[in-house]
């Protein structure tokens, strides 16, 4: 049975796409869903016209992804983790925390866009690549941190401003 895709579907055709398909594919998958259209003679005049308003929305879509994928290079995150003092983290930072970090910058990405083989368990900085459409991927660059390290930063800015403080009296 043919029919016209709506979405692009891996493995199976692009949006605009005539392929053909089972006949219960079709009937219980991709047209409820409204992934497809039966390729009845009426759809296949319309052919033409989906085809030019799909591209017009790819088009729109890239554009918005493009600027996302700059927006999400300029983010620079830092994750705070414990560690021992060979530095072997005691946890790992996750494509969760990846979302969730992102999240809490104004940028949402699902975590299917993650693409991390598996997850940080080393301090330092990292380089990972966000897969938001098959054309657009963006580089996310992060620090993780030791939750000591951070702490002796923080008591050493505090000990800073009390002996300012001390000698402005």
């Amino acid at each position: 049975m043919k029919v016209i895709m709506l979405e692009n579907i891996e493995k199976l055709g692009n949006k605009g796409e005539v392929v053909n398909v089972k006949k219960g594919y079709a009937r219980n998958y991709l047209v409820p869903r409204a992934l497809a259209l039966y390729a009845t003679p009426a759809n296949m005049k319309k052919l033409g016209s989906i085809q030019a308003e799909l591209k017009a929305d790819e088009e729109k879509k890239l554009l918005e992804l493009k600027n996302l994928a700059e927006k999400i290079a300029s983010v620079k995150l830092t994750f705070i983790r414990k560690a021992d003092e060979q530095g072997s983290m005691f946890g790992s930072v996750s494509d969760n925390d990846i979302v969730v970090a992102l999240k809490e910058q104004d940028i949402n990405i699902m975590r299917s866009n993650v693409q991390m083989e598996h997850h940080i368990k080393e301090l330092g900085e990292h380089n990972l690549q966000i897969k938001l459409h098959k054309d657009v991927v963006a580089n996310l660059n992060f620090v993780v941190e030791a939750e000591a390290e951070v702490e002796v930063e923080a008591t050493e800015e505090v000990r800073a401003e009390v002996e300012t403080e001390v000698e402005a009296e």
